[in-house]
């Protein structure tokens, strides 16, 4: 990292005598961040949970209104607006002196926005490797990097101890009208792979749209209906039955799947609930 005196933003604005760092964020920006940030506002429910496990409870500022773990916490941290739709004036008002944001859950014209006022870190997490040296590198930027390397450290020992649930072929639903799965080059590919899933979706990226004959024609052993950002529902599981009658079909906590950072220390332990529920199918 080359050290920096003071620096000057896109804005114009100076950073006067704060001793800081440019450090590359997961999208390949060089950003300017100050030693031990005082001011952060994060931008992505995962991030904030994160946050506050690296002790960051005081320096976090502001947070999105979909950022809603851990309770009571969040609770007293003012709310910026939405990941897709920010209140600029409110954010202005915090006066942040780090913004944590992430490429897929936010949009780019704020980002680019918030870029010309404040330091911005952007992550970009798409799988296992990603997540662990996202983890690092904000608890290197906070000055938490004891408690960061613990954190991936205990979630690198909980992944080796585990058994994955199934080697059944799966559909994984994050959509309705269209209907919406998720493919490959996603975080949450990457957790089916971890769970022992076999991904029916392995010649599609991102989140392809489907049509029921689609979806029959796939005939995958197992379909789960995600709780985000779509609420599946149990009134939703006779729809699925039809279109595909021999799958076993289960509602999944979507958090446990998409939300990366430290929430796989409670992912795990999920997913061998889900294991159980599978043999019992």
């Amino acid at each position: 990292m080359k050290s920096i005196p003071k620096w000057v933003f896109n804005s114009g604005q100076a950073y006067m005598d704060k001793g800081g760092s440019m450090i590359t964020d997961q999208m390949g920006n060089e950003v300017a961040i100050p030693v031990s940030p005082q001011r952060i506002i994060s931008l992505v429910p995962s991030q904030t949970e994160l946050l506050f496990d690296l002790g960051l409870e005081k320096e976090l500022v502001g947070i999105t209104k979909f950022c809603v773990h851990p309770q009571p916490k969040v609770r007293t941290k003012i709310k910026i607006g939405g990941t897709k739709n920010f209140n600029f004036d409110r954010i202005t008002s915090l006066d942040p002196d780090l913004i944590i944001g992430n490429k897929e859950e936010n949009y780019r014209d704020g980002i680019e926005k918030l870029k010309t006022q404040y330091p911005v870190w952007m992550s970009d997490v798409r799988n296992l490797q990603d997540n662990h040296a996202m983890i690092i590198a904000l608890g290197q930027i906070s000055n938490r990097l004891s408690r960061a390397r613990l954190l991936t450290e205990n979630i690198r020992q909980m992944i080796d101890a585990f058994e994955p649930v199934t080697t059944k072929s799966v559909l994984y639903l994050i959509w309705k009208k269209p209907y919406m799965a998720v493919g490959t080059d996603t975080y949450i590919n990457e957790i089916l792979k971890l769970c022992g899933f076999d991904n029916v979706l392995q010649n599609q990226t991102r989140y392809p749209g489907l049509e029921a004959k689609q979806i029959k024609a796939l005939n995958p052993e197992v379909i789960l209906l995600s709780s985000e950002p779509f609420p599946f529902k149990p009134r939703h599981l006779d729809e699925f039955r039809a279109i595909c009658p021999h799958a076993n079909i289960l509602l999944v906590d979507g958090e446990m799947f998409s939300w990366f950072g430290s929430r796989l220390l409670k992912a795990i332990p999920y997913f061998q609930q889900l294991k159980n529920k599978l043999v019992n199918c």
